[in-house]
């Protein structure tokens, strides 16, 4: 066997190598006997181009001194036995399932190219015959202009651009292209290109499956300043405004049908120039994070709404591509458009098996870039919001919203900036021209007010402390910048996030306890004695336990759960994490008054009847009393899913896996294992839950119908609690329809409706992705 091995291996080494070099004389003879490439004498030997005849391959004057080992080889494979298979520590069972073989066309993927026709390059189609650069009909523009549009939209889905945007044969040479519309329209959206992967690159909150940012060496017109590349547009916009103004119908004359064509041509060519020069600008705009850049860039986005209305009208005033013949081996699920070459980036992709890409059509095209416009302009609103907190809530409920890669990128640039927040220079401010660790500061003070922040705060001179404090906030910089930035990835790639996420919080929750224990004792100490401890803990606790709430609710819009996995899921959402939450606001809601109150005593001066203000606000001030309700109302949402569930359970309603093929304990402790890095709310193990839900441990049997009693008054309580909301919001509004239906769910099931149907019930979350209704 070892001599086997190693007759295996040179085997494979030297079929790689044989195979990789015929490929490239191929290549090398084939633009040889084009005339393609121009040769420089002065530099290449001619006599070093190996001849094309493919039977001089083998010959050892180029080369490669080859030996025949075929006998030997199936000499050695007889002292295998029938289903023996060979393992060698560089050769294994994964990398031979991994392995592809190579000039395969059905998977390598570099092979597809040599089935059928020639692929043609920029250069080669242009000798061909087949390229136009100039005198094109506004029909055969606007086709391109719509194809080009489409390739870009299926690349920013997360797409290769060597089988997207590159396919177009226009943009590997635009400034060869002699007509002035589509030279300016492929210069710019290159440019666009560029910028797009600017924004992404510096935001880095996307994954391989969102976006791949590699052109594979081709330019993008750098020789091409972008206040030029943009002034071209414009030229060409104005001539297209001429046309649409000369070919425009009179009043009281007879429209011509050849004018009408034209008018309406030059509309659909001016609108698709147009809406891409605006798209640039107010990109652009977007990425200088000014006030006045941003309203530049509101215009800009709300001219591309209108044009994108345009476009969609007269997506068919473009010219279609030819249909393919059935033969044709390079078809795909798009014809051949003038300009456009499917195959001619695929030596270009690295040796995978072929991957199918599927462009969108011009329809669909235009009505994602209708969707991209309104993204754009809904994460600009992150420059409204005038606090932390208000910017991490506006990105996780744009996060929810699942938009694209690069409305997610914009967000996080728009607030973070180039440097992440880091403070270190000019453009690495926050929105709003602060650093991250004086946000943060400001993001602890209106939580909870600690007295260590409060102005003039006593204990602020002691050197140590203030030392302290300046660490601990800088502490808090890399974790909280890795929080906003969990909020720009995708829902799947969120829930990986908070597994580490959760680990950086559990060293900030010591930190900050030992911070709160050493200006407790400071304070204690000073002229006028007040307790430290448990503030800036409950405010790192209150951020740990939203990532633990955001991790578990995360599980049911990604359908991660089982249905009989749900009991155990909103019992620990029922008996813990909403406790928690709900103990930590209502801590920050009593303190946070008596610290206000104790400021404005100190600012103002001291009077009978302020005294007496201050007082009388502090009874009925309740900052988080709105947020605490919507809490305690999940919590009996959570409680009411809970006795459902269990009650469904009993009644043999909920199908369950095999007991041969299961162990709930393991499943138990795959669900909640990112929580065992966290100190503080201690972890529930397994036997916990299990003492806690057993059935078996009550005095008395409980029946199903008692367990939907409990249920049902679960989702009374949360029903009362949302209806005492002021100004509920959408997702308040949702909710209550959710208690509102199982609660009468509940009743009849209680009553004893379909006991005998052993039927499951069915989930609907069309109200809410996380919390469904429940029917039987």
């Amino acid at each position: 066997l070892p001599r086997f091995t190693e007759t295996f291996i040179y085997l494979v080494l030297c079929e790689i190598n044989f195979r990789k070099w015929v490929a490239d004389m191929e290549a090398v003879a084939e633009d040889a006997e084009d005339g393609v490439r121009e040769i420089d004498e002065s530099e290449t030997s001619i006599g070093n181009v190996p001849p094309s005849d493919n039977s001089l391959a083998l010959r050892p004057e180029y080369g490669c001194n080859w030996v025949e080992i075929t006998a030997e080889f199936f000499e050695a494979s007889k002292e295998l036995d029938l289903g023996e298979l060979l393992h060698d520590e560089l050769f294994g069972l994964f990398e031979a399932m991994s392995a592809i073989e190579m000039m395969d066309p059905k998977m390598d993927a570099g092979m597809m190219c040599n089935r059928g026709n020639k692929v043609l390059t920029f250069d080669k189609a242009i000798k061909a015959g087949v390229l136009k650069l100039n005198n094109f009909s506004m029909e055969e523009l606007v086709g391109i202009m719509d194809c080009i549009l489409g390739c870009l939209v299926t690349w920013l889905e997360g797409h290769s651009a060597a089988q997207t945007i590159l396919t177009c044969l226009y943009l590997h040479k635009p400034l060869s292209i002699e007509d002035r519309a589509l030279r300016a329209f492929c210069v710019l959206t290159l440019k666009l290109v560029a910028l797009i992967n600017n924004i992404v690159n510096i935001a880095g909150v996307y994954e391989e499956e969102d976006f791949q940012p590699g052109l594979y060496g081709y330019g993008v017109c750098a020789e091409v300043p972008e206040a030029r590349a943009a002034a071209a547009v414009r030229e060409v916009e104005e001539e297209l405004q001429r046309v649409v103004k000369s070919t425009r119908g009179r009043q009281g004359e007879a429209w011509e049908p050849l004018m009408q064509k034209q008018h309406e041509d030059a509309v659909a060519l001016f609108s698709r120039v147009r809406f891409l020069r605006l798209l640039y600008a107010a990109l652009s705009a977007i990425m200088r994070r000014d006030q006045v850049s941003m309203q530049e860039a509101e215009r800009c986005l709300a001219s591309c709404t209108e044009l994108v209305c345009i476009m969609q009208n007269t997506v068919g005033r473009g010219l279609r591509p030819k249909a393919h013949k059935d033969d044709d081996p390079n078809r795909g699920d798009y014809g051949h458009m003038m300009g456009f070459e499917p195959l001619v980036n695929q030596r270009l992709l690295p040796p995978t098996f072929p991957r199918y890409t599927r462009l969108r059509t011009r329809r669909e095209a235009l009505q994602y870039l209708d969707e991209l416009v309104t993204r754009i302009r809904q994460c600009g609103k992150i420059t409204h919001t005038h606090t932390f907190k208000q910017a991490t809530e506006f990105l996780e409920r744009f996060g929810e919203l699942e938009p694209c890669v690069l409305s997610r990128s914009i967000a996080q640039v728009l607030y973070l900036g180039a440097g992440n927040g880091s403070g270190t220079g000019p453009d690495d401010k926050l929105w709003g021209g602060q650093s991250m660790a004086d946000t943060l500061r400001s993001a602890a003070k209106q939580f909870i007010c600690p007295p260590a922040l409060m102005p003039k705060a006593a204990v602020l001179n002691n050197p140590q402390a203030k030392q302290y404090v300046d660490n601990f906030f800088m502490q808090c910089v890399r974790p909280f910048e890795q929080l906003m930035q969990m909020h720009g990835h995708n829902r799947a790639r969120q829930r990986d996030k908070v597994t580490d996420l959760l680990r950086e919080f559990a060293s900030l929750q010591d930190e900050a306890d030992e911070v709160d224990a050493f200006l407790h004792n400071v304070l204690l100490k000073s002229e006028q004695p007040r307790p430290h401890l448990a503030y800036l803990g409950t405010w790192v606790l209150h951020h740990t336990l939203r990532l633990m709430l955001h991790y578990l609710l995360t599980g049911f819009s990604l359908q991660l759960y089982a249905p009989h996995e749900y009991h155990y899921i909103y019992w620990y959402l029922y008996e813990f994490v909403f406790v928690w939450l709900v103990s930590a606001l209502t801590r920050a809601d009593a303190l946070l008054p008596d610290q206000e109150n104790m400021e404005q005593q100190q600012r103002a001066k001291s009077s009978r009847s302020t005294r007496h203000k201050n007082r009388k606000q502090r009874k009925t001030h309740r900052p988080y009393g709105k947020e605490i309700a919507f809490y305690q109302a999940q919590q009996h949402l959570c409680g009411g899913f809970y006795k459902a569930m269990v009650g469904l359970r009993e009644a043999g309603k909920v199908r369950l896996p095999q007991q041969e093929f299961d162990d709930e304990k393991v499943r138990y402790h795959h669900r909640f294992l990112p929580f065992n890095v966290v100190v503080t709310p201690p972890p529930v193990s397994y036997h916990t839950f299990i003492t806690m839900t057993d059935l078996s441990n009550f005095p008395q049997p409980v029946s199903p119908s008692a367990l939907y009693h409990d249920a049902r008054n679960h989702f009374f309580k949360a029903k009362t609690l949302l209806e005492g909301i002021t100004n509920p919001n959408s997702e308040m509004q949702a909710i209550l329809k959710i208690v509102k239906t199982n609660f009468v769910v509940m009743k009849l099931l209680e009553g004893g409706h379909k006991n005998e149907d052993p039927s499951p019930p069915k989930f609907d979350y069309t109200y809410h992705s996380c919390f469904p209704v429940i029917r039987v």
